[in-house]
C-alpha cells in the first residue's frame, strides 16, 4: 500500500488539477481544501458493461490521487440509475438493463476497480440504498427543485428534440437521480467526463436549494483510443484492457500516436505531477526521443496492471515481433475444418483473426497477412486461395498484433 502524502492546499491543488479538464468552481475547491481536513470525493458508476479499459480508469486514477492525499473517496455503483441509463452524449434512448445484468457487470466493475483504489480508503455504496425507498411524494419534492427549461439545456436533449427522436420522461429525472446521490454522501468534490458536466452542476445545484454547501465539480477528459480520433471503447476497438494480457496491453499503448504520449502519462500513469511535466517539456524540445519516450509509457501502464517482470517479458515480445519480426513464443493453436485449396479470408475468419471475409480480403490486399513471419501474402489481384500445405502448422499473422498456429 503506497503511504499517504501530507502536503499544503496549493501543493495538493496542483496535484489535482493535473488532467483535469475543469474544477468548477475552483475557488470553492481552493477553500474546502484550506479547512485541512479530509473531504468527500464521489464517483458515481453506472455499471453497463463488465469490462473496464483505460479510459474508465482515469477518473479512477484521480480518486487514487486523492487517497493518497488523505481524503475520503465514496464509490458509488449507480445499481438504481443503471435501470434508467444515463443519457448523456446518447442519441436516443438506452437499452433497459435487468437488476440480473446490473449485478454481474456491477461485480466485475468493482474488481476491477480495486486494480486502481486502495480498498482500505475506498467507502463503497450502491445508490438503491436511498433512491429505492424514495415515495411518490418523495420524488414530486424533488423534481420541484428543476425546471424543465433547465433540463432541456442539455445538450443531447435539445437535439433529440430538434429531429423529433424521443426523450422518455425517466431519462428527464436522471439529473435529479444522480444529483440525490450527492445529498446522500453529502459530497465536497464529484469526478466525471466532461460529458457528465451536466449531471455534477445538478448535483450541486440540489444540494445548494436544500440548505447543503455544494460540491465542487471536476471533470476529466475523455481518453482517446489507440487509433487517436475516437474516444476509447470496445465498440471501436481502440481499447486497452485493464485485464489484457501483458503483451497485448504493451503492443496497444505502443501504437497510439506520439501526440497522444503526455496525456496518457498524465491520466493513466502513477508519476508525480513534476515528473510527467518533464516529460513534456522534454519531448518539446527534442531532449526525449518519442520511442523511447514510449517504451516507458508502455512499461508504466503494463506494471500498473501486472508486474515489473511482465512489462520486461513484455517489451521484449515486442521487440521480437516488431523489431526482429519474429514469432512469439506463445502462439494459441487453432484446428481448422479447411478445403484444399483453402479459401484464405475463410481460414482468417475461421481462426478467429478477422470478423469476417471480407475484412480478410481487405487484410490480404492491403499486405498485413504473413505466414511464418515472411513476406506478406500476395496471391495476385482477387485471388485468395492457396494449398493447404502452405498453410498446415505454420503461424498466421493478420495484422500486426494477432497470431495463431493454424492445424487441419
Amino acid at each position: 500500500m503506497r503511504e499517504r502524502v501530507v502536503l499544503s492546499a496549493a501543493e495538493q491543488m496542483n496535484t489535482i488539477a493535473s488532467g483535469a479538464a475543469a474544477i468548477v468552481p475552483e475557488e470553492a475547491l481552493r477553500a474546502k481544501l484550506d479547512r485541512g481536513r479530509p473531504l468527500t470525493i464521489k464517483l458515481g458508476v453506472d455499471p453497463t458493461a463488465p469490462d473496464l479499459h483505460l479510459g474508465h480508469a482515469v477518473p479512477l486514477r484521480k480518486l487514487r490521487q486523492f487517497q493518497d492525499l488523505g481524503h475520503t473517496v465514496v464509490l458509488i455503483i449507480g445499481d438504481f440509475t443503471a435501470l434508467i441509463g444515463d443519457p448523456s452524449g446518447r442519441s436516443t434512448t438506452r437499452p433497459a438493463l435487468t437488476p440480473e445484468q446490473v449485478e454481474a457487470n456491477a461485480t466485475t466493475y468493482i474488481e476491477q476497480a480495486f486494480k486502481i483504489l486502495d480498498p482500505a480508503h475506498t467507502v463503497m455504496r450502491r445508490n438503491s440504498e436511498w433512491l429505492a425507498p424514495l415515495g411518490f411524494a418523495d420524488i414530486l419534492r424533488l423534481t420541484s427543485q428543476f425546471t424543465v427549461a433547465r433540463i432541456m439545456e442539455r445538450d443531447d436533449f435539445q437535439k433529440r428534440y430538434r429531429e423529433g427522436v424521443g426523450i422518455s420522461l425517466h431519462e428527464l429525472l436522471y439529473p435529479m437521480a444522480q444529483a440525490y446521490d450527492s445529498v446522500a454522501i453529502e459530497a465536497d468534490v464529484e469526478l466525471g467526463g466532461t460529458d457528465q458536466l451536466f449531471n455534477l452542476l445538478a448535483g450541486r445545484e440540489l444540494m445548494e436549494k436544500l440548505g447543503m454547501e455544494p460540491q465542487v465539480c471536476l471533470t476529466l477528459p475523455l481518453l482517446e483510443g489507440t487509433d487517436g480520433v475516437q474516444k476509447m471503447s470496445k465498440s471501436y476497438g481502440n481499447y486497452v484492457g485493464l485485464t489484457d494480457a501483458a503483451d497485448d496491453m504493451f503492443g496497444k499503448v505502443m501504437s497510439i500516436p506520439d501526440a497522444l504520449m503526455v496525456k496518457y502519462y498524465r491520466l493513466c500513469t502513477t508519476l508525480p505531477v513534476a515528473e510527467v511535466d518533464a516529460v513534456e517539456a522534454g519531448l518539446a524540445d527534442g531532449s526525449l526521443h518519442p520511442n523511447a519516450t514510449k517504451r516507458r509509457l508502455a512499461r508504466e501502464i503494463v506494471t500498473l496492471y501486472h508486474d515489473v517482470e511482465s512489462a520486461r517479458a513484455a517489451e521484449e515480445a515486442f521487440d521480437r515481433v516488431f523489431k526482429r519480426h519474429e514469432t512469439p513464443d506463445d502462439v494459441p493453436v487453432v484446428h481448422i475444418e479447411h478445403t484444399d485449396p483453402a479459401h484464405l479470408p475463410a481460414v482468417l475468419k475461421a481462426a478467429g483473426l478477422v470478423a469476417s471475409t471480407s475484412e480478410g480480403r481487405r487484410l490480404i490486399d492491403g499486405g498485413a497477412v504473413r505466414i511464418d513471419g515472411g513476406e506478406a501474402i500476395d496471391l495476385g489481384e482477387g485471388l485468395y486461395d492457396l494449398p493447404w500445405s502452405v498453410l498446415e502448422g505454420r503461424v498466421l499473422q493478420a495484422g500486426k498484433r494477432r497470431f495463431v498456429r493454424v492445424v487441419g
